[in-house]
């Protein structure tokens, strides 16, 4: 079998009705969502199996249910025997599926990744609710262009970029004034501009609160050296050490994710075929943008594990 890597989507590939299936089809992923209710003391299965969408895509819910969910079907992809495991070789995740690659990895415990994301969830929705801001995805204009139009709309607002997450699609982060002047700029670049669904300036200095709240807790938490390498977010490159790990995630609340490097880096470790897993297929759309030798297969329903 080849050496393959294992990729976990973060906020925002929330949807009602993720992981039934599995729940009902595995026991290994009923005993992670039950093990999440018990840790979070609240019914998060049902609100990912039932809903309301609207609950389900507050900060501080959807960032435990999408790990949860993307646990559950690391274990059921396990329990069905498909993979070997011995052979994956690298782990990845976007933003908030950091802390999934280092779970599913034997980095950090899988209940305190639990009671990490659903502070940092809190954290952050208290900085949105205190600094109101958005996000915007800019299609079809690279770094250097798109970074001279924020430093020029810097100047009505905080802004900056703050996914990489293709060579030519880069959310900007920041506060509405400075994203309406930089989106107007883009357009008449010739870029296309997305405004994005989400609570706040994800990735900004405008989240430098919920970093500061989160220290403490990053500082306690307990780390062991990753089973397999992982490749942090806020510098691309792979992360060891627990110190460097804690560092990591740290800064990666109010830094840019550099989800491209994240990406090459894995590829240039020797790893060509991805498994997505958890809910949702973005990944597997930004791969084809960032290296098409690459592949990605998502898996996130039982008829998945069953097609490998």
């Amino acid at each position: 079998m080849v050496h393959f890597g294992l990729l976990f989507p973060g906020q925002g590939a929330q949807k009602v009705g993720m992981g039934a299936d599995l729940y009902e089809n595995s026991a290994a992923a009923r005993a992670i969502f039950d093990r999440a209710n018990e840790i979070l003391n609240y019914d998060l299965k049902h609100l990912c199996f039932e809903g309301p969408q609207e609950e389900l895509n507050k900060t501080h819910i959807s960032q435990p249910a999408i790990l949860v969910t993307s646990i559950a079907t690391l274990e059921a992809l396990k329990e069905a025997g498909k993979l070997d495991f011995s052979f994956c070789k690298a782990a990845a995740g976007l933003s908030l599926g950091e802390y999934t690659a280092l779970a599913a990895v034997g980095a950090i415990a899988y209940e305190d990744a639990i009671i990490l994301v659903h502070k940092r969830g809190t954290y952050m929705q208290e900085a949105c609710d205190a600094r109101p801001g958005g996000m915007a995805s800019i299609v079809g204009m690279n770094r250097e262009d798109l970074g001279a139009i924020c430093e020029t709309a810097s100047r009505a607002g905080e802004i900056c970029m703050a996914n990489f997450n293709s060579p030519e699609q880069i959310a900007i982060s920041g506060e509405q004034a400075a994203l309406d002047m930089a989106g107007a700029a883009a357009k008449e670049a010739g870029a296309r501009v997305f405004p994005l669904p989400v609570a706040g300036a994800f990735h900004s200095r405008l989240m430098s609160p919920a970093a500061e709240k989160l220290a403490p807790h990053l500082q306690e938490l307990r780390i062991s050296e990753p089973e397999v390498p992982v490749f942090a977010n806020v510098t691309g490159q792979r992360v060891i050490q627990a110190e460097e790990i804690r560092e990591s995630l740290l800064r990666q609340v109010d830094n840019p994710v550099m989800w491209v490097e994240c990406v090459q880096a894995a590829i240039s470790s020797g790893v060509s075929q991805f498994f997505e897993v958890g809910p949702g297929k973005v990944l597997a759309g930004l791969m084809r943008r960032i290296d098409r030798s690459a592949s990605v297969t998502c898996v996130g329903t039982p008829g998945d594990i069953e097609s490998l």
